[in-house]
């Protein structure tokens, strides 16, 4: 009777295992192949930007800032030692060139991993703010800068920190020291961030943040990552990238999120960027998450870029606008447009401007 209890728990044990494994390589479409979408007339890599562009943000003017160099446990970096950067890009200028932002004094810049990131424009005298998801030797902070644009100078105001941001992974500001975070997963541990990736518990949320106020207002991702608001404000668009899906959520006064719809795609979506003229969301996406996660340099992880119009209505447009097999660029993590102009980023390779029209 105990030979059989133990050779029935093994049974049981090894079909726990076998469905766990199934589900991961769904989540991960680790078997998924994509064909190549080139239909871009003119792409050209940003010169100087080569170890990632991992987030991108762009102001109304057309000043992008652009996250560089970020290191991520269980994710390439193929200069470790290095700090990483801010670039600014004038996609008004033809030439295109990125340069380096400065970092006021006092910051510690040798510890600087940036992650996600947003803009505020204050509305009473229209000073920009940089929020920047940090992770100084791979801990959580949401830091504050002023961008100063004559000086193209970063001023660091303050550093945040909080129990409830402890894996935050991309941000969207809504006041000037107030944001939504995306916390990708529950734990910190190494090795408890990959068990909970492969057994598929949807323990990720949201955070709302101000300085009077810290609390969850959504969870149940599997592993929450791109965050991003609609141009009237009054929604909030998470990606859930393990769960392939863009949850859009509905402001509340007192900033909780109250979910509306869920859209399923058939990729693994990284940073959300809502287009300010028409509304539409753009994703840099990641085809096959096996070749993102195990990374082979025989075998690159692609880049998919994917726009999503009319999200609100019955039958959203879902096109893909850009799909490569990690020739041009490896494992895009952003897209983001400006009149015409497409920006892909990646999340330890290059940087990609492609003209749309």
């Amino acid at each position: 009777m105990g030979k059989l209890l133990k050779v029935t728990l093994i049974g049981i044990l090894l079909a726990f295992i076998g469905e766990r494994i199934v589900q991961f390589c769904h989540r991960a479409n680790a078997f998924r192949k994509v064909d190549p979408v080139d239909l871009l007339p003119n792409c050209q890599l940003l010169k100087g930007i080569e170890f990632g562009s991992e987030d991108i943000e762009i102001l109304p003017n057309g000043l992008a800032f652009i996250s560089s160099g970020l290191k991520y446990p269980g994710v390439m970096n193929f200069q470790p030692d290095k700090p990483g950067e801010i670039f600014l890009l004038d996609l008004n200028d033809e030439k295109l060139r990125p340069v380096p932002l400065r970092l006021s004094r006092g910051f510690d810049f040798s510890t600087f991993n940036p992650h996600g990131m947003s803009t505020y424009i204050d509305p009473k005298d229209d000073t920009v703010y940089l929020f920047v998801v940090n992770h100084p030797l791979y801990k959580t902070t949401i830091e504050l800068f002023k961008f100063e644009e004559e000086e193209n100078v970063l001023l660091h105001l303050k550093t945040i920190k909080h129990d409830l941001l402890w894996s935050a992974n991309d941000i969207v500001a809504v006041g000037p020291e107030s944001f939504y975070t995306t916390n990708d997963l529950y734990f910190t541990d190494f090795t408890m961030r990959q068990l909970e990736i492969f057994l598929g518990i949807a323990w990720s949320n949201v955070i709302y943040y101000s300085p009077t106020e810290v609390k969850q207002v959504s969870s149940g991702y599997y592993y929450a990552n791109g965050i991003a608001m609609s141009t009237d404000n009054k929604y909030i668009y998470v990606a859930d990238i393990m769960g392939h899906t863009i949850d859009l959520l509905e402001k509340q006064a007192d900033w909780s999120l109250t979910p509306v719809k869920v859209l399923k795609l058939d990729t693994l979506l990284d940073n959300l960027f809502v287009d300010p003229n028409t509304g539409d969301l753009w994703t840099g996406a990641h085809p096959n998450g096996w070749k993102l996660f195990s990374y082979n340099s025989d075998d690159l992880p692609g880049s998919e870029v994917i726009r999503v119009q009319n999200i609100h209505s019955d039958n959203p447009i879902v096109t893909q606008v850009y799909v490569n097999n990690g020739s041009v660029i490896q494992a895009s993590s952003s897209a983001a447009v400006y009149e015409g102009k497409l920006l892909i980023g990646t999340v330890f390779h290059k940087a990609l401007c492609c003209e749309l029209s």
